[in-house]
């Protein structure tokens, strides 16, 4: 069956002319690199990549395998004029401000990126002639999250403690504002135009050097034999290797095209619930695959605050999109850890992408 999904989806998305916004970053470098597998022609709209030479876009020659237009998402004419030239047949919205301590050190910078980059970019969608297929990507972190057990479902109110998760919150309300005014499913007939959110995150894999994140933070203390500064030790979050929303994104897309007005609104994806773990988890099976290592805890008095228990329910993608988590949490890690370790890293990105594609059982 995974095998059936996975010739299905290459097949559509060959020659297919695909908008890809944020695709120098970790995630978009990812997406662009099974993009280039499948034989899409990718026009990328991003700020300039991450200088570290092992960042995936560099690893993966991102400037080779599409039209790359470096530019800022809150420049709306530039946008505008890159996507209509462009003329996507599907877009995928991954440009954003991510991280969550940033977004408390600069704010503004966080809405005007997330929300109001969010507003241009369907704006430009506005003046596509023809059909299009747009997945807006947001975060998990875009609910009201009281860290509780009960896993968040797409009907679930939104909110947003820090600044970060605020402003993903205001681009879901954006993107339901422009869904029902401008591409209604009632007159998709007329627009042609089918909108969706994905909400993701907590994303490992190989390739990400961004400040603050966990893995990146790892993978530094452990080159450079210095003990790893754990924060929130038992904070519990929906962690996914980056190819599982990813195929979600692509599956969400292809489903869009062919039957819109079923899968407009918004898809939760994250792991099955069992198979999470903690911060504290994460990082002694970091050091363990990599086969040194040490931690300490962190003082994070005075610091800001982050949530200790997010979880997802994922039961709409399962039941009403076919898709599956793919790897376990173990096996996520496992990916994770050898990318850095890899000599050849380019070799083994696109190996994972061969094998996540051809896996035929969950846990593998």
């Amino acid at each position: 069956m995974e095998n059936m999904v996975a010739d299905t989806l290459s097949g559509f998305y060959k020659g297919k002319n695909v908008f890809l916004t944020g695709h120098t970053g970790f995630k978009g470098a990812w997406m662009l690199a099974i993009l280039k597998t499948w034989g899409a022609k990718v026009t990328g709209y991003a700020l300039a990549p991450d200088q570290n030479e092992h960042a995936l876009y560099n690893v993966i020659g991102g400037e080779t395998t599409c039209n790359s237009i470096i530019a800022d998402i809150r420049d709306g004419n530039k946008l505008k004029e890159a996507l209509i030239a462009a003329q996507p047949d599907i877009i995928f919205h991954l440009a954003a401000q991510p991280l969550v301590r940033y977004s408390y050190e600069n704010p503004i910078e966080t809405f005007e990126v997330n929300a109001i980059g969010t507003a241009n970019l369907l704006e430009a969608v506005k003046l596509l002639p023809k059909k299009c297929s747009v997945v807006i990507i947001t975060t998990d972190k875009v609910y009201e999250n009281k860290e509780w057990e009960y896993p968040y479902r797409e009907t679930d109110r939104l909110g947003g403690y820090d600044p970060y998760s605020a402003s993903k919150a205001a681009a879901e309300i954006v993107v339901d504002s422009f869904r029902n005014s401008f591409f209604n499913t009632g007159d998709y007939h007329l627009h042609q135009k089918a909108i969706a959110t994905a909400r993701a995150g907590n994303v490992i894999g190989g390739g990400d050097w961004s400040a603050d994140r966990i893995i990146p933070d790892i993978i530094k203390a452990l080159e450079n034999k210095k003990s790893i500064n754990v924060r929130n030790p038992n904070a519990v979050r929906p962690w996914q290797h980056v190819l599982e929303p990813l195929f979600g994104y692509l599956l969400l897309a292809f489903k869009l095209s062919e039957t819109p007005k079923d899968y407009c609104g918004a898809w939760n994806f994250g792991p099955y619930s069992q198979d999470t773990f903690t911060v504290m988890e994460l990082v002694k099976k970091a050091i363990e695959i990599w086969g040194e290592g040490e931690f300490a805890i962190a003082d994070t008095k005075g610091q800001p605050h982050e949530a200790g228990l997010l979880k997802l329910d994922i039961n709409k993608a399962i039941n009403k999109l076919g898709w599956l988590p793919r790897l376990s949490a173990n096996s996520s890690i496992i990916n994770t850890i050898e990318w850095y370790r890899a000599q050849d890293k380019q070799a083994l990105t696109y190996q994972q992408i061969k094998n996540y594609f051809s896996t035929t059982a969950y846990g593998s």
